[in-house]
C-alpha cells in the first residue's frame, strides 16, 4: 500500500516561500534512502537533493500517511554534526514499509 502524503497548509506555505517544487519534495519523501530519527524532536527526517540544494524534511508518519512538517536547505556539515552529537540516528525502516 502506498502511503498518502498529507500536505498541511503550513508545509505548502513553506514549500512555496522557499521556492521548492512540491513534486520534487514528494519524490524526496517517498524515495530518498537517507533517513534519520531526530532524537531532539522525536520526528523522522529525510534528506534529498532538490535541484542543487540538499534539503531536510522532518516528517511524521503512521500506517496510512506521511505528514511533512517543514522543509529547509541544509549542509553535509550540519548533518554530520547532528550525527556526531547523537541528535540524528540513522533510521532503517522495515523492508516491508512502503511509501
Amino acid at each position: 500500500m502506498v502511503k498518502k502524503i498529507i500536505w498541511s497548509d503550513y508545509i505548502q506555505y513553506r514549500v512555496t516561500l522557499r521556492g521548492f517544487d512540491l513534486r520534487q519534495v514528494e519524490e524526496i519523501l517517498r524515495f530518498s534512502a537517507e533517513k534519520y530519527y531526530d532524537s531532539s524532536t522525536g520526528r523522522l527526517v529525510v534528506l534529498g537533493k532538490h535541484n542543487n540544494d540538499l534539503v531536510l524534511i522532518p516528517y511524521e508518519e503512521n500506517s496510512d500517511a506521511i505528514m511533512p512538517v517543514t522543509i529547509h536547505v541544509t549542509t553535509r556539515q550540519q548533518v554530520r554534526f547532528r550525527l556526531k552529537t547523537g541528535r540524528f540516528v540513522i533510521y532503517e525502516s522495515d523492508k516491508n514499509d512502503l511509501f
